[in-house]
């Protein structure tokens, strides 16, 4: 047996060094901590998610069930989803999701008390057809210009036909339907037809931030994908190589372990660091430049991890100056995690939030705290500086999840750190752990 095990070690030692070699990485890792959230199996492996198939399933059922609840408390007969992430929350229907993101085509009808209808993309309804969170599958009428071309209107009154025939069916004599996203032309299409517009954003935002356990276990496995893309981008950060080779990494770990897409490209370094949103680019690295990056990684199951990292290019040691920002991050996170807890308003935690530094303030970033869940969602809490246009509400849920994002700035570098968290009522459970440059 240990024969057999040591062959195994051995096989895997050969793979991870043809592995480093191939991507022309050194073989020494700079980081033994961040060397761990690499795949123990191997580097050339994708990671393999360890979530029972149960866990995934109550999930589904519980967001459905929730957001059915929603649709009651707003007095609606159903709602109607074409936002890709929602019908991604009501069903767990992926298909085509971000093409689908500016090409109107998929659409869901989940009314309060009947049916779960889904309308895909025709010649894919294979594709969900192992969903028990879809009651009836039906072909998608789209009508796009792209491809109605004249006969737009015969296409948006055949949709518009089909939907108010369902709510006349299943609505139980209820005509209102909230509706996250509508084209005016539909929407008119529908009242003419007698139906009442009902705004579905509250609906499905305030749904979506009501987090079960069994999802907080999903989101838990996307962050460790993310965080071995992150390993990966942490030892790629060498001299040479470019913004645009590094935030691949990212993208390669996250597809090969069954991740969606990255919503951005925020990889950055050195001067090109502040102003903050540059996107990445070919500009290679140099030794002891910072490198600053915002993850915005949608990855398995389709939940977000959201976590953003700052580390010198070579891994040389930070300047005074470096250190001094990102010491002040740090303390911004320690801060205003300490203090939120359930059922504490956003005005209080506004009264009570860390202050950034006066010499900072040109620099910020305009938030403290925002929902992640599917993707970046409600709540959005704004900096102490900024409160003055933020919206009413409370962390009063216990399965609500939000970041902590402190982003502090010098004159000509950016520190970005940033972590997940969810609220508890004993205040707030953190559920990322890749380490910080603290050594």
């Amino acid at each position: 047996m240990r024969e057999r095990g040591a062959g195994r070690r051995t096989s895997t030692a050969v793979r991870l060094e043809r592995f480093w070699k191939s991507h022309a990485m050194t073989l020494i890792f700079k980081d033994a901590r961040k060397r761990e959230y690499l795949n123990a199996e191997g580097a050339d492996k994708p990671l393999k998610s360890p979530v029972p198939a149960e866990t995934l399933e109550r999930a589904r059922l519980y967001r459905l069930s929730n957001l059915r609840a929603a649709v009651i408390a707003h007095d609606c007969a159903a709602i109607l989803l074409y936002d890709p992430v929602n019908i991604r929350y009501a069903l767990d229907a992926a298909n085509m999701q971000v093409w689908c993101l500016h090409n109107a085509t998929r659409y869901a009808l989940v009314f309060a008390q009947g049916p779960a209808i889904l309308f895909d993309y025709k010649g894919a309804e294979h594709v969900v057809q192992h969903l028990a969170t879809i009651d009836e599958l039906r072909p998608a009428t789209s009508w796009l210009y792209m491809s109605a071309g004249e006969r737009l209107k015969e296409r948006v009154d055949a949709w518009a036909d089909e939907i108010v025939d369902l709510v006349r069916s299943h609505g139980g004599g209820n005509r209102r339907i909230a509706i996250d996203k509508i084209e005016p032309l539909g929407l008119k299409a529908l009242e003419d037809r007698g139906l009442h517009y009902v705004e579905g954003q509250e609906l499905t935002e305030i749904a979506r931030a009501r987090k079960s356990d069994d999802e907080i276990t999903l989101m838990k496995w996307t962050i460790r994908v993310c965080e071995a893309g992150m390993a990966r981008m942490y030892e790629a950060s060498e001299p040479g190589r470019s913004e645009r080779e590094i935030w691949a990494e990212l993208h390669f770990e996250n597809a090969r372990s069954g991740g969606d897409w990255l919503e951005t490209k925020l990889l950055t370094i050195g001067a090109r660091t502040n102003p903050w949103y540059g996107e990445c680019s070919d500009y290679e690295g140099r030794a002891g430049e910072m490198v600053s990056f915002d993850t915005d990684m949608i990855g398995p199951y389709g939940y977000c991890a959201d976590l953003s990292r700052s580390w010198t290019c070579g891994h040389t040691r930070m300047s005074n100056k470096q250190r001094q920002l990102y010491d002040v991050a740090l303390e911004q996170i320690e801060h205003n995690c300490s203090i939120i807890k359930a059922d504490m308003s956003f005005a209080e935690f506004n009264e009570r939030s860390w202050r950034i530094p006066e010499r900072y303030r040109p620099y910020r970033y305009s938030l403290a705290v925002h929902g992640v869940g599917l993707a970046d969602e409600w709540p959005v809490v704004p900096l102490h500086t900024d409160f003055h246009r933020a919206h009413g509400g409370y962390f009063q849920r216990e399965h609500d999840r939000l970041r902590r994002e402190p982003h502090c700035r010098g004159r000509r570098r950016e520190h970005q750190a940033e972590t997940q968290v969810r609220v508890t009522a004993h205040g707030v459970e953190r559920l990322d752990t890749f380490p910080w440059e603290t050594e």
